[in-house]
Parts: structure tokens; sequence; C-alpha cells
């Protein structure tokens, strides 16, 4: 082989040392990019471990205080709240979600009292709340979109005031991010976000999350009536345009790593703040993957995450947040 007949390009060569592939690396993950989901309780009681979100708890609200601190001297920087309320408070209305003395607005104050920069998102939907598991309000065997946004309105009006952040609508009713933001508005809080799950997928990847919240639907209205069909991609870019001109700021996309397609097409037709949330499903299956010695679950985890970045978002919501914080730090 003469020398002519080498490759005069060599790609490898931006690959042959580590400082070469850090200084040329195209996107990267940082704390800055986590947000980190947790669950409280509204019992006295100690934390309860989740069997299915192995490492995951629902804290009592001394305990999720902690919890956020862990988060905060990580590095992460926003924690997104979930409540398991006790039965006795479930209803067909699902009232009890915007109750100012509620589990939520006692877990925003503790939380703002002792970590006052700390993001806080709240969860804006009925199913925690609803004796059916419900996302919105039963009419007729039907969830019923103008009742339920009559109720979101009212919760997210609740968390506001109590000092949440951002409150997001998880609840994929028509119309809801406009209501809630005239309502916001009207009652002064212009400066809280609205950080709208746009393109949330009726996914198989939810189960762990249900049992973490025994949300799961007890009877009456079929979800897919309202979350996304897995098969569709145009109509997630048409709920993204309507959520952003009703005024959301942040906008999700949910589950992860199966609509990681999804992202990229919301990020470049819209250039918006894009999330997706790895969910649940996601989550398990790292932990009992790893538990069997099946792959490594650093690696695993952080590569999983910077294909997020490289699909355009901007942030992810990930049960791993602070535990790849923490790693971040071993490594200096």
């Amino acid at each position: 082989m003469t020398l002519s007949q080498y490759p005069a390009r060599r790609a490898r060569r931006l690959r042959t040392r580590g400082s070469v592939r850090d200084l040329v690396r195209e996107h990267r993950l940082s704390s800055n990019d986590l947000i980190q989901p947790l669950f409280v309780h509204d019992g006295p009681g100690p934390d309860e471990a989740i069997p299915s979100m192995p490492g995951m708890f629902r804290h009592n609200l001394p305990s999720l205080v902690q919890r956020c601190g862990r988060a905060w001297d990580a590095g992460v920087r926003a924690v997104a709240l979930f409540p398991k309320v006790n039965d006795g408070l479930k209803t067909l209305d699902g009232a009890a979600a915007w109750d100012a003395s509620g589990l939520v607005p006692q877990a925003i104050a503790a939380i703002k009292a002792k970590y006052p920069e700390l993001l806080v998102i709240t969860d804006v939907a009925l199913d925690p709340y609803s004796s059916l598991g419900q996302d919105g309000i039963m009419v007729d065997g039907e969830v019923h979109n103008e009742r339920t946004i009559e109720a979101l309105v009212q919760q997210a009006a609740c968390h506001a005031a109590a000092g949440a952040d951002l409150v997001a609508p998880s609840d994929m009713m028509d119309g809801r991010v406009g209501a809630i933001r005239r309502v916001l508005d009207d009652a002064g809080h212009s400066d809280t976000l609205i950080f709208a799950y746009s393109a949330k997928y009726a996914s198989a990847f939810y189960g762990p999350f249900r049992d973490a919240l025994d949300s799961a639907p007890r009877k009456g209205g079929d979800k897919r009536t309202y979350q996304m069909d897995p098969g569709n991609g145009d109509e997630a870019l048409q709920e993204v345009a309507l959520d952003l001109d009703e005024g959301a700021d942040w906008i999700m996309v949910k589950p992860g790593m199966p609509y990681l397609d999804i992202v990229w097409r919301v990020k470049q037709k819209f250039g918006r703040p894009t999330f997706a949330y790895q969910v649940s499903g996601e989550y398990a299956m790292f932990k009992a993957a790893s538990a069997n010695g099946w792959i490594d679950e650093q690696a695993t985890v952080l590569e999983a995450l910077l294909g997020f970045k490289r699909a355009g978002c901007d942030g992810v919501l990930t049960y791993y947040a602070t535990d790849v914080a923490e790693w971040f730090a071993e490594r200096g």
C-alpha cells in the first residue's frame, strides 16, 4: 500500500485521547440539567419504601425537607413534588387538591422555609385525589374537560399562593394552560411559571409511579381518551403549539427515552424550553438490570441522560437526579 492510498482525513484522530474527546464533545450533561421528582405522604409515620422503585420513598414532611437538602447540596436546583394522600381524602371531584392547608401547600412551605432558592414544581392533576384514580372529573362515564379545568385552576392557584415556582398541569385537558394562566395573573401570580405536560402519552411505562401514589385508575374513563396515542408524532407538535399559544413557559414530553424523536421534533420546530421525563418504568428497568449485574448502572444512566440532551432537552426529570449530581461531585 502506497502512502497515497491512506485516507487523507481520519475521524479517529478526534477520539485518540481523552482530552481531545473532552474538547470536541458536542453535548454535555451537568447537575443544572436535572430535576428531582420526590414523593410525599400525609401521615406522621416514617418514610415508605416503594418496592417497584428501589431507592425511592414516600417521604414524611421532615424527611422530604432533608431529601431536598441532599439534592440542593449536590447541585440539583429543582424538585417536582408528587403527593400520596390518604384514601379518606379522595373524592369524585378531588376537592382536596386545592385545600390551602393540604399536603402539597404544607410541603411547599416547609421546603421554602429551609431552601428558599430551590425551585419547587407541583403537579396539577386530580388523580392523586380522585376516588376513581382519574386525572379529571367524571360526568356520565367520561372525564369532563370543562369541569376538570374548573378544578385545575383552583389547584394551580392554591399551589402558587403557597409559594410554588412552577405549576405543572399533567392532565392533558384541552385549554387548561390558558385558563390557569388567566387565573394566576388575576390572583397576582404573574411570575409563577407554567410547566405544561404538552405531549403526555398513554404509556405502559407509568406503572411504578402509579404504585407510588396509589393513583392507578380504579374504574371509569379510559386515560387514552385524554393522554396521547403512542403511535402519533404530528399530534404532539399540535399539542405543544396550543400550550405555547395559551401561555406555557416550559413544555414537557413524557415518557422520555421511547419518545426522544418527539423531543427532537419539538425543539427543532419551536425552540422553546423543552424537557422530558425519564419516567418510573425507565428507572425501574435500570435498577433491575443493574441489580442483576447485567449493566453498569452509572455508565448506562449517564449515557441515557446524555441522549436526552442530544435530542434537544434543556433539562430532564429523572429519579436519578441527585445520584447523578453526586456522581459528578465524586469525579471532581
